[in-house]
């Protein structure tokens, strides 16, 4: 039974972490910024390039996460820890093209200001899509940097519960 727990439940738990951090997080936004945000993703073009290379990143990452915290016969896969390096420096790049969305939806509110007659609801409706894409980038940086760092968390408890003593260096470097 130890076994089964150690090689199969474990990696499993831990690949599903990062899932259920993203979901709580998403539950923890008060509605009414969540409603807001929903409603402006539909006219934000930045918005959904992040989200969908946030989301292939994230999957691959996961499925990567999981290889890597099999442990058969006394050693764990090692092969994908090279990609999850790569990997995990590409969730570098989100908060970045969040900030190039928010410039964008600066610009275009400016742009929009071109008398003095200009409502507040014209420029919050301008504006918009440099706060989603600045929350879009946010959310998928913090998302895309757990698998990794749970490979690494992972594999020493796996080992410790398998009664080995983790070494300085298991995870992805």
């Amino acid at each position: 039974m130890r076994r089964f727990v150690v090689q199969r439940v474990l990696p499993l738990v831990f690949c599903a972490i990062p899932i259920m951090a993203g979901v709580l997080i998403a539950l923890a936004i008060p509605s009414v910024a969540m409603r807001f945000y929903l409603r402006h993703l539909a006219s934000a073009p930045m918005d959904w390039i992040i989200l969908l290379l946030g989301a292939v990143l994230f999957v691959a990452q996961t499925i990567l996460s999981w290889q890597a915290l099999q442990w058969r016969e006394g050693a764990f896969d090692e092969r994908p820890d090279r990609w999850l390096s790569h990997l995990a420096q590409g969730a570098e790049w989100f908060p970045l093209l969040g900030l190039l969305g928010t410039v964008g939806g600066i610009l275009q509110t400016f742009s929009q200001m071109r008398g003095a007659s200009v409502t507040p609801a014209e420029i919050i409706q301008n504006y918009a899509p440099a706060i989603t894409a600045t929350g879009s980038g946010l959310f998928m940086a913090l998302l895309n940097i757990l698998p990794t760092w749970l490979v690494t968390a992972g594999r020493d408890l796996i080992l410790s519960l398998s009664g080995e003593a983790p070494a300085t260096n298991r995870g992805p470097t």
